[in-house]
Order: structure tokens, then sequence, then C-alpha cells
């Protein structure tokens, strides 16, 4: 099919393909939404399925995968950026890009390895076809690490991305949740084409399809990230060191991440002054894009000052959560909220890299095993009997919290009992409902989930 990119009139035009919200609202669970849970669910419909441009040349999918979906208009070509989580979704988004132009796919690149940006690849390369695949020398260095290690993805024992979750307990507001649900087949995230590109140096400028840009290093939320720089479009792809939520500096399936170096790769983004942010997941930012930069690389860089700051007046980690909190006027600014990453997790986070697991209280060096806490619990409070009931009365006034930790107790004391199980799984639930944080909220109710399974074997 002929080019359709041409005239001045498709660059005015800011959404091309229709566009519907890509979450019901919750309707299993018959207890109220909290507030938390109302916002949630507000920001996830500001992300629709939409084809979005963003330039003469720049085009972005944003709702059909899990990641944003960018495609670039060259002279003879087309490049594409981040395909997407899995073949047949990212399909999709070849056909809409379809719809648009008609020039053959020259150059895939990977902003970071992560298989929400890879799996999809496949979909927009035809046999036979010469394709460049870019990535940086380091790509998939993250779960490189952790095969390396010999550590599986899944070692904690519960899902902060929600995946044994239902739908109406899950949440997202960057695409698609029923991709990543169990007994999908195809929708599950899949290997990406390797790269047949690489580059090790901080900066590399290429022309592809008549097009300029510079790949450059980032490393952030990991450190094999880069971003893409149009020069002649004002047009920058993030990848994920930005999209909106506060950074996810400590991913809790466990990785090491620098705010330094994060808020650094903002700073190099800033430099180049860019217009136009296609950012890793969501929307793209199309105003005030070196603003939006600006304050989140300052906030970053303050609460890592804020933290080494209070730690050096020997404040430990739970001392130190309440000392940093987000000032004005980052804590207003919707896309610093904690919904994806956490300002707390990154203060822990900062602190374990600079100062390790000792936090100073010289108890911590005198640690009781959990089951001995437990049975002092048990032992203030007039028995493990009376531990179960306190957590209950915990829970009928409200401090879900403290009727977790005496739930938790309890099951340490009687790991084969299941009242203690449940008890603690509806706290956690209980808990995760308070929680703006996606990944917190997933990983609680999927930690109630497996104690609830477990509560049922015991049963049978």
């Amino acid at each position: 099919m002929p080019s359709r990119t041409s005239g001045r009139g498709w660059w005015l035009a800011a959404v091309v393909a229709c566009a519907w919200p890509i979450h019901a609202q919750d309707s299993a669970d018959p207890r109220p939404r909290s507030a938390a849970t109302r916002e949630l669910r507000a920001y996830e419909a500001t992300v629709t399925r939409r084809i979005v441009q963003v330039t003469q040349r720049v085009f972005v999918a944003v709702g059909y995968t899990l990641s944003s979906n960018g495609l670039i208009v060259g002279d003879d070509g087309v490049i594409i950026v981040d395909p997407g989580h899995a073949i047949p979704f990212s399909q999709t988004v070849r056909e809409a890009f379809a719809a648009l132009t008609d020039k053959p796919v020259k150059a895939i690149i990977y902003t970071h390895g992560h298989p929400d940006h890879t799996g999809g690849a496949g979909a927009f390369i035809t046999a036979g076809a010469d394709v460049q695949v870019w990535a940086r020398a380091n790509f998939n260095s993250e779960i490189n690490a952790l095969r390396t290690a010999g550590i599986p993805l899944e070692a904690r024992p519960a899902d902060s991305q929600g995946g044994d979750l239902p739908l109406e307990k899950r949440f997202s507001f960057y695409g698609p949740v029923e991709p990543m649900r169990p007994n999908t087949g195809g929708g599950q995230n899949q290997p990406g084409v390797p790269p047949n590109r690489t580059f090790d140096t901080q900066r590399t400028s290429l022309t592809i399809a008549g097009v300029r840009l510079d790949l450059v290093a980032a490393p952030g939320e990991t450190a094999d990230q880069l971003y893409l720089w149009l020069p002649d479009e004002g047009a920058m792809f993030t990848g994920d060191n930005v999209f909106d939520t506060w950074p996810n500096v400590y991913p809790l399936r466990g990785v090491n991440r620098s705010i330094r170096d994060w808020a650094d790769s903002i700073d190099r983004m800033i430099r180049d002054a860019p217009r136009y942010l296609v950012q890793g997941h969501g929307n793209p930012i199309l105003e005030g894009a070196v603003e939006s930069l600006t304050n989140r690389r300052d906030a970053m860089r303050w609460v890592y000052a804020r933290t080494l700051e209070g730690a050096g007046r020997s404040m430990t980690p739970d001392e130190l959560v309440e000392y940093v909190r987000l000032p004005e006027p980052y804590a207003s600014l919707p896309y610093l909220r904690d919904y994806y990453g956490n300002v707390e997790a990154t203060v822990r986070q900062i602190y374990a890299q600079s100062f390790g697991w000792f936090d100073g209280d010289p108890l911590n060096l005198f640690r009781e095993s959990p089951r001995k806490q437990a049975e002092r619990a048990a032992a203030l409070v007039g028995g493990p009997a009376a531990l179960l009931d306190r957590a209950r009365q915990a829970v009928a006034q409200g401090d879900f919290l403290g009727a977790a930790q005496l739930a938790q107790h309890a099951t340490r004391l009687a790991p084969a009992a299941a009242a203690p199980k449940l008890l603690l799984a509806d706290a956690l639930e209980r808990l995760a409902e308070q929680s703006i944080s996606i990944t917190t909220r997933h990983y609680s109710a999927s930690y109630a989930n497996r104690l609830r399974a477990e509560a049922a074997e015991r049963r049978e």
C-alpha cells in the first residue's frame, strides 16, 4: 500500500486509531473500594488502546502490548522501537502500523532486554528479510545475572505482577492485563529475536532508512537501558527510565538498581533538550518534556541525598522512610506517585546499597528466629489462641497491619493450621486495598492466595 505519512494534517492529529478503556471496574469483591483503589482505576483509564502521532515521522502504539511500541517512518523503510511482549499482540500492532505505511521494516531497536519490550519482535520480521536488531552490548544483563547465579525469576513466594490473580484484582497502567494471566498461551511474555547489532560506547550515531538517530547508553531501570534520540524530530524514546510513576528502583522480585545512575541518565536526556518523549509504557509526553525530565531527576537526587543525610545521623531504614517524605512540588506531580516503584522501597534500597544489611541497631546483631519471636509474642498475650483472638480484634478495629503481624506469629507457631493462614490472608488483602503501589498490591494479594491454597490443602 502507498505511504500515508505525508502532509501536515497527519502531524496535527494526535490520535490516529480508536480508543477504549483497558479495564472494567471491580465486580467480584462486594467490599467498598478504597480511595487507593479508586485512584488506581482512574489512573488505568488514562491509558487507552490507540495509535498516537508524535511527529511527522514518529508514531507510538499504546495499550496494544505491555510496552509502548514505536514506529519511525524513514525514506525507504521503517524502524520499530520495542516491539512488545508477544507475537499475537504485536501482530495487531503491525497491522495498525500497516494502515499508516507499507514501507518494509529496516530495523528494530530494543531499549533494554525485558521481555515485555522484546518478545513480539518476530511479528515484524518476515522470512528472509535483512532486519537490523539493535541493543546495547550488555543486552539482557539483568536477567543474565540471575541465570548465571542460578536464581529463578520466580524466587519470591508471590508474584508482584499479579499473574496468578483474577482479572478484577489486577492493575495495569501500561497495556492489557489479559496477556499476563496464566493459561493464555501465546499471550505470555516470549523470548525476542536476539540483537544482531550492538554498541558499547556512551553514544553511537546511525542513519537508518534515511533517519538520523543516536542510541545513548542510559543505565537506570536496567543496566542495559538505552534511549533513542531523533535530533531532526525533537523526539526521544526513553525506554523504561521514564514512565508515569515513581521509578521502580527496587523491584520486589529482587534486583539491584542504582538511583544515582538513573538520575544521571535522565540528566543526559535533558541535555539533548527533547520536545517529545515516547515513554516505555503508557502515553507519550507531547508537552513540557524537559520540565518533566527535570522534575524526575531532581526528585530522585533529593531522595538519594536526604536518605544519606539521615543515615549519616544514625537513622535506621525504618526511621528513614518516615524522614524521607517527598516534598513539594514533587509530591503533587501525578507522574511521581507511587504507582509502580515507590519512595519507601527506594530509601531502603539506597541504604542497603550504601551500608549493607546492618542498620546500626545492636539488637539486630542478636536476632532470634521468626518462630522464637512468635513464641515470645504468644507468651505476652496469653498463648497461641490469644494471638488469633487479638488478630481478629485488630481486623474489627481496622488495624490490618497489626492483625497481619499477629496472624503471622500464629502461622509460625502452628504451620499446619488453616485458621491463622486464612486470617493472615484476609489482613494482607485489606492492607493491599489501602496501597496505590501496583506491585505491593499484587504481591500481597498473590501471597494471600498462596496462604489460602495451603489452608485448603490442610483441610482436605
